[in-house]
């Protein structure tokens, strides 16, 4: 696996020189200043590639190798008459990554929000700080802080009752809290959806189920891969974050069977997966070696991470990356097979980018301020595990 690490850009407390000792040779990052739905062009593109590799002719060289993420505009995600003009533009941005030589690009099509939590600072038992989701919590914020109408159908009674309870304790400053958390924006980006119009925009979704968000991520890929295919790019798609629906919304990128659907919507390699251990291995039915084994070649992006499901399997928080829920073993073991197979066969990149996905806030990062998920020092311990386990398993693959 090629290791890599994102990037938030100039302004991101990560710097490119603490990725570079982190024993990366690529990064991950995209153009978050630029709008959603607007062009990438090859000047701001080439900007970026300079700013990345500016120091190596001194230093041990970086390159920008992927892409996370392109944003899908709403209006494709909602099928409007207009995604027709949002699907050109996002060709023409795919275009000038192409010219500027970046060939792996990261989306998602997870409607309105993007991951969610509940809990940024979760405490664990050595003092660092990990993300945590408490479905309790978030019913706490969908019927009592947002008020989303007929809210009450997703959750039982029970639950109902006890996030009642439980917001009537709370102070206004946890509330606040758990708002602004539950508001967070896309990663990368330090603006917060507003309260008073996030209502507004789950309301746009009011017609559009699961059958038919499928079939707008189809169209989607279905115009926009044979073309990314034409010029030497793959697009990997980000499962949903977490696997489930939320706010009433569909999730159609959550199980072993939704990659089956996409990928044979368009049967190309350009269709590929962000293979995140994370978000997949949130769900128990999810067998991810399996899932590996099925789709490797369409595999063109990784995350490694683990979450640990608590005694509400509904809840979870992210483990140290080889302590929780996911057989990290066996992923790495299935990736490198992966990679053995396009070797031999001479079909693929033989080394897929890896990052090492949302570490643990610890020692001197818990007095920083970091984008959630993304502080130095737990992604580096982080690495340095899955590298000392990488390194074990290609010496028993020889």
């Amino acid at each position: 696996m090629t290791h890599t690490m994102r990037w938030f850009g100039p302004n991101d407390p990560v710097s490119l020189m603490d990725i570079r000792q982190a024993g990366c040779t690529g990064v991950v990052s995209a153009l978050h200043q630029i709008p959603v739905g607007e062009i990438w062009t090859v000047e701001a593109i080439k900007e970026r590639i300079q700013i990345i590799e500016k120091d190596n002719n001194k230093y041990s060289p970086l390159k920008w190798l992927v892409v996370e993420s392109l944003p899908v505009h709403e209006d494709i995600k909602k099928g409007l008459s207009s995604c027709e003009y949002f699907i050109e533009n996002y060709k023409q941005s795919l275009q000038n990554l192409a010219i500027c030589g970046i060939k792996t690009v990261c989306y998602n099509f997870m409607p309105v929000l993007d991951w969610s939590r509940t809990n940024l600072n979760y405490e664990m038992p050595d003092g660092s700080k990990a993300l945590r989701f408490v479905w309790e919590d978030f019913a706490i914020f969908d019927l009592y802080i947002l008020k989303r109408p007929n809210a009450e159908k997703d959750y039982e009674i029970e639950l109902r009752e006890s996030a009642k309870n439980k917001f009537e304790s709370m102070s206004a400053e946890e509330i606040e809290t758990l708002k602004n958390t539950a508001l967070l924006g896309l990663p990368g980006s330090e603006e917060a959806f507003n309260l008073s119009t996030f209502q507004g925009l789950l309301d746009n979704y009011a017609n559009i189920g699961d059958a038919e968000l499928r079939a707008n991520l189809y169209y989607f890929i279905q115009q926009v891969a044979p073309f990314a295919q034409e010029i030497g790019i793959n697009l990997c798609i980000h499962p949903d974050d977490p696997p489930k629906s939320l706010l009433g919304l569909p999730r159609v990128v959550s199980t072993e069977n939704d990659l089956a659907q996409l990928m044979q919507a368009c049967d190309i390699v350009a269709n590929g997966i962000t293979f995140c251990t994370g978000s997949l291995g949130v769900r128990e039915d999810n067998d991810l070696s399996k899932i590996i084994k099925r789709f490797g070649e369409r595999i063109h992006f990784i995350h490694l991470r683990t979450t640990k499901r608590e005694e509400n399997p509904l809840n979870f928080h992210e483990a140290a990356h080889l302590a929780g829920d996911v057989d990290m073993y066996e992923v790495v073991k299935a990736i490198l097979q992966e990679q053995n197979h396009r070797k031999n066969t001479g079909k693929g990149d033989i080394s897929i980018p890896m990052r090492p996905d949302h570490g643990h806030q610890m020692l001197d990062d818990l007095n920083k301020k970091t984008y959630p998920g993304y502080s130095a020092i737990g992604r580096l311990k982080g690495l340095a595990e899955l590298r000392g386990l990488q390194m074990s398993i290609e010496r028993n693959l020889q």
